[in-house]
């Protein structure tokens, strides 16, 4: 078929050629069609598995958030206690102090008796003496050690002196200082395992080295001072006790 006018016959052959061109089968549609079907399925299930998965994450975060949370509140509680226990271990201690820090003992007592002993004097043939002056500030225990053990102890009271009848040997003194005396305090003994009785305040502990004594006075005139005793070097309850 012609047409009068020839830009009708162009516009008609067109017109074929794209109808001709869209045209599919059915088999082509249904290929095409289960393939889109297919398509929206893995995408919904891609869109599926990601929010899922970021639903896992979101939980996973606000349950270590909250784990971390808990974990600070435990924390803060804990130390809250801590410090709790601390000031009330603190507030008994300056109430013990206050109770005591006046109490003492009267020169040449043994406090620590029940470990130790109460000899002072010697029944020997052969006998030293070891003499203590205790400073103006500070009270004093005194433990003689031979052969690595207690043999004699005493309490000096400041500003005062004290004499231990010794039969003759070697011997190691130790030097308890401090003031106010409390006889509920316990302190450790490698002898005894716990002596009641101890200082309040001021501690220190030092010690001499081994001395040789025959029929001879010993003297320790006790000073203390920032770098310690002259005589002394510093010690601990391990030693002396």
């Amino acid at each position: 078929m012609k047409y009068k006018f020839p830009w009708l016959n162009i516009i008609c052959a067109l017109g074929l050629i794209l109808m001709i061109s869209s045209c599919e089968t059915d088999e082509q549609r249904y290929v095409r069609i289960k393939l889109e079907i297919e398509i929206k399925k893995s995408e919904a299930k891609l869109i599926a598995e990601t929010e899922a998965h970021e639903l896992i994450e979101k939980e996973r975060n606000e349950r270590i958030e909250q784990e971390e949370r808990i974990k600070r509140e435990k924390q803060k509680i804990e130390e809250a206690e801590r410090r709790k226990a601390l000031e009330k271990k603190r507030n008994k201690e300056l109430a013990e102090i206050e109770k005591w820090k006046s109490n003492s003992l009267l020169t040449g007592a043994t406090p620590w008796s029940n470990c130790y002993g109460k000899t002072n004097y010697c029944n020997s043939n052969s006998c030293s003496q070891i003499s203590v002056k205790t400073p103006y500030s500070s009270d004093v225990i005194v433990t003689l050690k031979q052969n690595g053990s207690v043999v004699r102890h005493a309490y000096i009271h400041k500003r005062s002196s004290f004499t231990f009848e010794i039969p003759d040997g070697s011997y190691q003194p130790f030097f308890y200082y401090g003031n106010g005396w409390n006889p509920n305090k316990s302190k450790n003994s490698s002898v005894c395992g716990t002596l009641k009785g101890a200082f309040v305040s001021g501690e220190s502990i030092s010690k001499d080295k081994i001395q040789i004594l025959s029929n001879n006075i010993l003297s320790y005139e006790l000073i203390l001072q920032e770098n310690g005793n002259l005589q002394t070097k510093p010690s601990n309850e391990e030693e002396a006790f």
